[in-house]
């Protein structure tokens, strides 16, 4: 159950977050807005251990580790799209960051050693071909003139980045890292870095004091930075980076759903067909593997049993044969 909210939370709140995003761009830079964003949020974390007297120290090779998460996850990742929304659509974007499923089950794989469940390969595939549907247009008008293609290489190498920063969170859970204090200093060392970039590009350190750019930057610190991120990676210590990872192809449905009131966004055959697809292929990853019937488990005791009487008989010929 806890686990079915989570997911819920991370798809309802990261389909929603573009409004945001969409509210911040024009007086200050991204880069500096992606910074105020994690800063906030790191602030925010902090200030929760703080006053629930969570244990915040670590070792110097877990700050490392929960540095990089930071760097993967919450800095250099947001950059690159941001760049590479310069030169590509937003939906072909949300195409190329859906890979992250296959990415999350190699590293996965590569790194923590975790089995490639077919199951996830299947579900997995029906859901890319279904995000491809529903983005058919942007697709289909994709060109290499005006940049396309770094578009395209920023928004890969931006997704592979993303990819790592889950595996190395899965990680950090598995050697007990607590989620909440790992997300705060993580936050804190990505919010760092991309200020710091900030400097060094020569950006202009302003805030923009309308009300809209104010309301989004809390929405994106509290809901899409603390929340989201808290139960994403949850899902990730708990069913696995790449089924976690399936959350990619479901809430790119849910801001077209908020388009479609927002922005009179109009629903064509493919995108229907691509969004059964992605349902489909969800119901299909998430089931859990049959487990063996009765009679099943029976034999397969009888069988224990049998083999463990002659290891028994044999042992017991061979002692009095010495």
């Amino acid at each position: 159950m806890k686990n079915i909210l989570f997911y819920s939370a991370t798809i309802l709140i990261w389909g929603s977050t573009w409004i945001g995003i969409k509210l911040q761009l024009g007086v200050v830079d991204p880069m500096i807005s992606v910074g105020y964003r994690f800063t906030l949020a790191a602030l925010i974390l902090l200030l929760w251990c703080r006053l629930r007297r969570l244990p915040m120290r670590f070792t110097p090779a877990e700050h490392t580790f929960i540095a990089l998460q930071g760097t993967f996850l919450f800095a250099i990742n947001y950059l690159l799209f941001y760049l590479a929304e310069l030169y590509v659509a937003s939906g072909l974007a949300a195409v190329i960051f859906s890979l992250m499923l296959l990415m999350n089950m190699v590293n996965g794989a590569v790194f923590l050693r975790s089995p490639i469940d077919l199951r996830v390969v299947a579900g997995g595939s029906l859901g890319l071909i279904g995000i491809g549907l529903v983005f058919r247009p942007e697709i289909t008008s994709f060109t290499l003139e005006n940049h396309g293609l770094r578009g395209v290489l920023l928004c890969l190498a931006a997704t592979f980045l993303a990819s790592l920063g889950n595996i190395i969170s899965a990680r950090n859970q598995k050697r007990g890292l607590p989620i909440v204090q790992t997300n705060a200093y993580g936050m804190a060392y990505g919010a760092v870095l991309m200020l710091m970039l900030a400097l060094f590009a020569g950006k202009s350190f302003q805030i923009d004091s309308s009300p809209s750019y104010l309301i989004a930057l809390v929405y994106l610190a509290v809901f899409g930075s603390i929340i989201a991120f808290g139960c994403y990676l949850s899902l990730v210590g708990s069913i696995g980076a790449d089924r976690a990872a399936y959350a990619t192809l479901l809430f790119p449905l849910v801001a077209l759903a908020i388009s479609t009131v927002w922005e009179n966004y109009h629903w064509s055959s493919s995108a229907i067909c691509g969004v059964a697809l992605i349902l489909s292929g969800n119901l299909l990853m998430l089931q859990r593997k049959k487990r063996a019937t009765p009679s099943e488990d029976e034999n397969t005791s009888d069988a224990e049993s049998e083999e463990t009487i002659q290891r028994v008989v044999q042992t017991a010929a061979s002692t009095r044969t010495r």
